[in-house]
């Protein structure tokens, strides 16, 4: 697989000095609105642009000297690129919040106004585009999704700009997405999806992925509090394996809204199976919590709150990072990867 020069230096920009990406992620738009209007007990457009702006760069000046990126999206959060730490590196999203609700298959749609060319312009180093998939979806949907990567990652390819590709499993007969029974199919529907978008084909750099269990349903684990299994440790284990082993591109996962302790607790899980996970783009983890902060007590306090519990949030994570491999060793290491550019 071949990195151009371009690639190679703004994927290093977004890296820490030892190649693990250990990003913030701020990108949230239409989940955050509905979450700061539900704790003021407003409807979620009493919940201004300038409000958006304002939480989100909040969070990037407090958290960036933390991290080695901050992603971010280009509706209501180039301001806070403003404000970033000079140590981060920025990654911009490129799809419209949520999915194309007039049709069945939750198709993503791109910002209209937005182009890669422009991200670049605006600051960004990688750009970040999220997928909901699943490999259980209809042959006709699959096409459009596939088709669809596809052009995003020609269009990061032709101006050298690394593609980072989230994917969300999601139930598409509509099953509760957090109950057993998908957590029971999860590690099949995230290592299919990592087996696919890691073919040359969609021009990704980076997987942003799930994690392949739901740790509330793993046999002894912190965050299984009600004694449902799902998996025993082992088999936990050997789903997080599994995954690692089909993807030929760098991995790093998300946080997908879990709490910090129960991601943290996934990491480590990772690490004990001897997972080479590149690093992590984690978001909601980190910060939810002051969300009610925000709403109901203002700016000030939030920044305070930040501070505080957001800062430790962010240094336990990094903690744990400790156990991730650098972004470049799944192409055989910076020597190879130099030579090539």
């Amino acid at each position: 697989m071949r990195i151009t020069e371009g690639k190679l230096k703004r994927l290093n920009a977004v890296a820490d000095k030892r190649g693990v990406i250990s990003a913030a992620a701020m990108d949230q738009r239409g989940s955050l609105q509905k979450s700061i209007a539900k704790e003021k007990g407003v409807e979620p457009k009493a919940v201004t642009p300038e409000m958006m702006s304002e939480f989100k760069v909040a969070v990037t000046r407090v958290l960036t000297p933390y991290a080695s990126a901050i992603l971010l999206d280009p509706e209501f959060g180039l301001e806070a690129i403003k404000v970033k730490a000079k140590n981060a590196g920025v990654l911009l999203a490129y799809e419209q919040t949520g999915y194309d609700q007039t049709q069945p298959g939750r198709i993503p749609t791109l910002i209209p106004y937005w182009t890669v060319k422009k991200a670049i312009k605006a600051g960004a180093d990688c750009l970040k585009l999220l997928l909901y998939y699943s490999p259980f979806e209809p042959e006709n949907i699959k096409e459009i999704k596939h088709a669809f990567v596809a052009r995003v990652g020609a269009e990061c390819e032709l101006y050298e700009i690394p593609f980072f590709l989230e994917f969300v499993g999601y139930d598409p007969a509509g099953g509760d997405e957090k109950g057993i029974e998908f957590a029971k199919r999860k590690p099949e529907v995230v290592a299919k999806s990592m087996e696919e978008f890691s073919k040359p084909d969609y021009f990704v750099d980076v997987l942003k992925v799930e994690i392949p269990v739901n740790m509330q349903f793993v046999e002894g684990a912190r965050a299984n509090k009600d004694g449902k299994i799902a998996y025993s440790k082992k088999e936990a284990m050997d789903h997080f394996r599994h995954a690692a082993e089909v993807a030929t591109k760098p991995f790093i996962y998300l946080s997908a809204g879990v709490s910090d302790d129960q991601f943290r607790e996934s990491l480590e899980l990772a690490i004990q199976a001897g997972v080479n996970f590149a690093g992590v783009l984690c978001g909601r983890a980190t910060w939810k919590d002051g969300i009610p902060i925000y709403a109901r007590q203002g700016i000030k306090a939030f920044e305070d709150w930040l501070n505080d519990r957001g800062v430790k949030n962010i240094k336990a994570l990094n903690e744990v990072l400790k156990g991730a491999k650098p972004w470049y060793e799944k192409y055989g290491g910076m020597e190879k990867i130099q030579k090539k550019a």
